[in-house]
């Protein structure tokens, strides 16, 4: 798959646990569109200035005004309007400008969240168990990951399959150039052992894993009017800042969104056709195995709830969540959560199995993170209570432990660890 701005397939994320957004609401709740058009009003609208964000150094805000020039001329050729999703993909992933393709800093204290794995190691230790199994039942060595982030989580699944035994073969497909470099500086000890994909594999056998790979992929914004048509959001220029506007969602789109969204004028939420393609083509390159699929999001009855009326859409600055999406293009992060009934419908497209689907927290506590944490405390005492508060969120309902969620897909395998108590399969 290419990686330029039109397919973006991979966000080089191990995304939030991105913090900021289980900050601002841990359940998911209704936000407010920083920049929405008024009901019924579907002329541009100038997106707000985000209020309460950092300014960016001197250097951010030269870059993002390359990024501002970039889509504003993609307008131009556009007609003079973009939709959303090409608007995302070019702000995350142009090449050189894009979010994702430029080298500002993203994950850590200083970046504009913290992920999972970098939390703790404790997340990859326990990952380690179910992938482990997979390894064991396909007779492979063979471990991908989409989008390692800064190879947080590709250390940790390193070191623990290492201590099961398993010298496993390491491939990272990472769209980022900058963040392929740090991956590289960060595991290098590990040597050949560890490789990085230009494109994806083929026959592949064993166990792959997306942590918050699917929330960063480009989604389309429909409305539904009130007159009951549907409208698909995009971008237009108000001299050089850019603006909201709506027009009628092209046929494919439109039937879509009717079958989603509830019938209520002015409701607007996201559909998120790349990361769809990208679950159902999982079944094109895995042989045997299973991909693991960690994210934040619902079932879709949850996701288009009619309270839920202004979608899901989210900006991480500097630790700063938002819903600005217009707001200093290039230099923040913009994600929506997943529907993970969509990705289930997806897999079984691909002709894949769903093999079990729950929250972060159920399926960390049944893969044995406890045990782990247990067994850090008798050996190391202070490094046991430096990972207590990290454990916490990862498993608390109030944090990341109910919003995040564990879907797993695969091929030839008799059952996959992780789900034994509080698979929500039926929920999808």
């Amino acid at each position: 798959m290419s990686h330029d701005h039109q397919s973006a397939p991979f966000s080089g994320q191990d995304s939030p646990s991105r913090q900021a957004a289980s900050a601002v609401d841990p359940h998911g709740a209704p936000r407010q569109n920083a920049g929405a058009v008024e009901a019924g009003d579907t002329r541009p609208q100038t997106a707000s200035a985000a209020t309460g964000l950092p300014l960016p150094d001197d250097d951010s805000r030269a870059h993002s005004t390359r990024v501002a020039a970039h889509l504003r001329t993609r307008i131009d050729a556009g007609g003079g309007w973009l939709s959303f999703a090409d608007f995302m993909a070019d702000a995350l992933y142009a090449p050189g400008l894009g979010y994702y393709a430029a080298g500002s800093r993203k994950f850590a204290a200083d970046g504009d969240f913290v992920t999972a794995p970098e939390l703790t190691p404790l997340f990859g230790a326990t990952l380690a168990g179910p992938v482990g199994r997979v390894l064991r039942e396909t007779g492979s060595l063979e471990v991908l990951e989409f989008g390692a982030g800064t190879g947080a989580l590709a250390e940790a699944l390193l070191e623990a399959l290492a201590d099961q035994g398993l010298e496993v073969r390491y491939s990272i497909l990472e769209v980022s150039a900058d963040l392929r470099e740090r991956q590289q500086t960060r595991l290098a000890r590990f040597g050949e052992r560890v490789r990085w994909l230009d494109a994806l594999p083929r026959g592949f056998v064993g166990c792959a894993v997306a942590n918050e790979v699917l929330d960063a992929m480009p989604v389309h914004l429909v409305r539904r009017s009130e007159d009951g048509t549907l409208q698909e959001r995009g971008v237009v220029r108000e001299g050089d800042a850019f603006a909201w506007e709506d027009r009628p969602a092209a046929p494919a789109l439109a039937a879509m969104a009717e079958d989603r969204l509830p019938p209520l004028p002015g409701y607007l939420s996201e559909i998120n056709l790349q990361a769809e393609a990208f679950v159902q083509g999982v079944g094109t390159w895995l042989a045997h195995g299973a991909l693991l699929l960690i994210d934040y999001g619902f079932p879709r009855h949850e996701y288009y709830h009619p309270q839920r009326a202004e979608g899901t859409l989210m900006c991480h600055l500097r630790h700063v969540a938002h819903a600005d999406a217009l707001a200093w293009p290039g230099i923040q992060d913009i994600t929506a959560h997943v529907d993970f009934t969509a990705m289930a419908d997806a897999a079984l497209e691909g002709e894949l199995d769903v093999l079990g689907y729950t929250a972060q927290g159920r399926y960390l506590l049944n893969a044995g993170l406890s045990g782990h944490l247990q067994a850090l405390q008798a050996r190391d005492a202070t490094a046991y209570a430096r990972s207590l508060n990290a454990v916490q969120k990862l498993v608390s309902e109030a944090e990341m432990g109910e919003l995040f969620k564990v879907l797993a897909v695969g091929k030839g395998l008799d059952e996959m660890p992780g789900f034994e108590i509080g698979d929500r399969l039926d929920r999808l």
